[in-house]
């Protein structure tokens, strides 16, 4: 069964920070009681876990979310969203229950067991349904982000993706999910205190973080653990959704490299997969929840890891919500600083402490990788040769990383024919794979099943960009040339492409009346005959895009010079070096 733990007479005598709530819960049962489980699972109904569902349940399963049992009852959920407490007085900020749509919970009765399964489909736990209920998420968000406006991604996350109905009950572990990926810095709360009992660590100092490690960070954190007295936990936070995360193991990487920085024994690694909820401080402080459950005894937050952009100063609305229930936790929590470079003082200073005049260097995320991009270097003021290192191999200069150029346009309006001039002229090249996704190739070949409906139009584009995005994100070109009538569905497959390399989107706008007179096949025809349903142009829609990157009329002009327009447009994004002459062109 799983079973509750009071804190252990070696954390006693350690001195490590009590769990939340005074002891650490730890929802795994034994090899025979799981082998049990999973014999009478085949009987269960189940429920295969999304990925920020399977963060939670980890969190649980492990001791991270203790005192918790597993999900929230209705009142228990509706005292966190109004005061931040469960019904027993113990602070807690958060809700944590599963959503699951009407269609499963109706399937449901209180009492009975569903089994929740990874996205591999093994179990990894039972739970017990005590509750079941519709909520009102505009209430919860109004509590938990304090606005029901949609313009907030945290609000417009719930509101989009919750499904209608909560399910509560108690949880019986059967296994943790898996995670192959860095297994030695995957470490549960009880792991982790008995790594600091082992070292003799009395105080720790959580630092959790998102981002890569540089030098302003690790003097940030060396002065705050001399001061007091303590020693570091650098607790690496990595998305739930790791696929959509492509600078996840060079972030790691470079958490490894910036370790021989420290004093030695003074700073242990830490792993966790977290389903960010973007709820600002209390998002900070279930976090500092965690960190206490591993047995810090401070909690320096990064706000810009749970805080939508532009919410204000997200440092003094932790402060403010953290002093009004400073009570409710037995760890000491802050908000991080950041430190400017002082050439002159050859040091790195807080921005009240900057001497008047003086001269401060900072870098912004977005500077660093716009000289990522370009090939400058990296000063060393800024970061080390070996995290400098790591950042180049994933981030390679623009003219090595992968790209995807990809046409729209009416059937007739030329997007084939200039996608394969394209694809020629950067073979030419030779420093990367080009692959073509030309519409016809794709509908025989991917998506013959597929009728022109406009849903099984989208998912053709969709499978068009997920096919791209491989190609992108392990440094190849892609060029698509589907007629993707539809808007939002092309801006969906940029969304997916851009964090992995170049997205670049070519309107070929030549005319109606232009394309019916090319019109080889006589599709035109059959269409305004009424022998060709659904016929973009005709007798369906064309979208013309609003954030075309470059726009081609045909009408009138070689392919060859349409290709130079698209290649000028790359050469001046750097995604292109001087391997393409314009004399190749003419």
């Amino acid at each position: 069964m799983p079973h509750s733990d009071n804190v252990r007479p070696h954390e006693n005598k350690g001195h490590l920070t009590p769990a939340h709530g005074g002891r650490l819960v730890r929802l795994l049962v034994d090899r025979d009681r799981a082998a049990e489980l999973s014999d009478q699972s085949r009987s269960f109904p189940s429920w295969d876990l999304t990925a920020a569902q399977t963060s939670d349940i980890e969190h649980l399963l492990t001791g991270a979310y203790s005192p918790l049992t597993g999900y929230l009852r209705r009142q228990d959920y509706e005292a966190v969203c109004a005061n931040s407490r469960l019904t027993s007085g113990v602070f807690w900020p958060l809700p944590i229950v599963l959503d699951v749509p009407e269609s499963t919970a109706s399937s449901l009765e209180v009492g009975s067991s569903l089994a929740l399964r990874d996205a591999e489909g093994v179990m990894v736990a039972v739970l017990t349904i005590s509750e079941k209920w519709k909520p009102d998420l505009q209430a919860e968000a109004q509590a938990v982000f304090g606005t029901t406006s949609r313009d907030h991604p945290g609000v417009d996350r719930l509101l989009s993706t919750t499904n209608e109905w909560y399910l509560a009950g108690d949880l019986a572990g059967t296994t943790l999910p898996m995670h192959p990926d860095f297994p030695s810095l995957r470490l549960s709360p009880a792991e982790i205190r008995t790594e600091f009992s082992r070292l003799g660590w009395r105080r720790v100092i959580a630092f959790e973080t998102n981002r890569p490690i540089h030098r302003a960070d690790q003097v940030y954190m060396l002065r705050e653990a001399m001061s007091d007295g303590a020693k570091l936990l650098l607790h690496a936070v990595v998305s739930a959704a790791q696929d959509e995360d492509k600078d996840y193991f060079a972030r790691v990487r470079c958490y490894q490299a910036a370790l021989p920085y420290y004093p030695h024994l003074s700073v242990k690694l830490m792993l966790s997969t977290v389903g960010l909820r973007l709820a600002g401080p209390r998002e900070s402080l279930l976090r500092a929840i965690v960190n206490q459950n591993c047995g810090c005894s401070h909690f320096i937050a990064s706000t810009d890891l749970v805080t939508a952009s532009g919410e204000g100063n997200s440092a003094d609305a932790l402060v403010a919500y953290h002093s009004e229930f400073a009570g409710g936790l037995a760890i000491s929590v802050k908000p991080a600083s950041r430190l400017l470079y002082v050439p002159d003082l050859d040091d790195y200073v807080e921005r009240a402490n900057v001497p008047d005049g003086a001269r401060v260097l900072t870098m912004s995320d977005k500077e660093v990788g716009e000289r990522l991009d370009t090939g400058r270097d990296l000063p060393s003021w800024y970061t080390f040769r070996e995290v400098k290192r790591e950042l180049r191999r994933a981030h390679p200069p623009r003219h090595k990383q992968g790209f995807t150029v990809f046409f729209t346009g009416l059937s007739g309006a030329g997007k084939s024919t200039v996608a394969k001039v394209l694809q020629v002229k950067l073979l030419q090249m030779g420093d990367r794979p080009v692959t073509l996704l030309d519409g016809d190739i794709v509908r025989r070949n991917l998506s013959s099943e597929l009728t022109f409906s406009k849903d099984h139009r989208d998912l053709n584009i969709r499978r068009i960009g997920f096919v791209a995005s491989e190609i992108t994100k392990n440094g190849g070109i892609a060029i698509c040339a589907p007629i993707a009538p539809y808007n939002a569905v092309r801006k969906e497959v940029r969304q997916r492409i851009d964090p992995l390399g170049g997205f670049v989107l070519v309107h070929v706008s030549t005319p109606l009346e232009t394309c019916e007179a090319r019109d080889r096949k006589g599709l035109y025809a059959k269409a305004r005959q009424g022998m060709i349903k659904e016929f973009t142009g005709i007798s369906d829609p064309y979208e013309a895009p609003d954030d075309a990157d470059v726009v081609i009329d045909t009408t009138g002009i070689a392919a060859e010079e349409a290709v130079w327009e698209v290649i000028s447009h790359l050469e001046r994004q750097g995604y292109l070096g001087s391997g393409i002459k314009e004399e190749d062109n003419l």
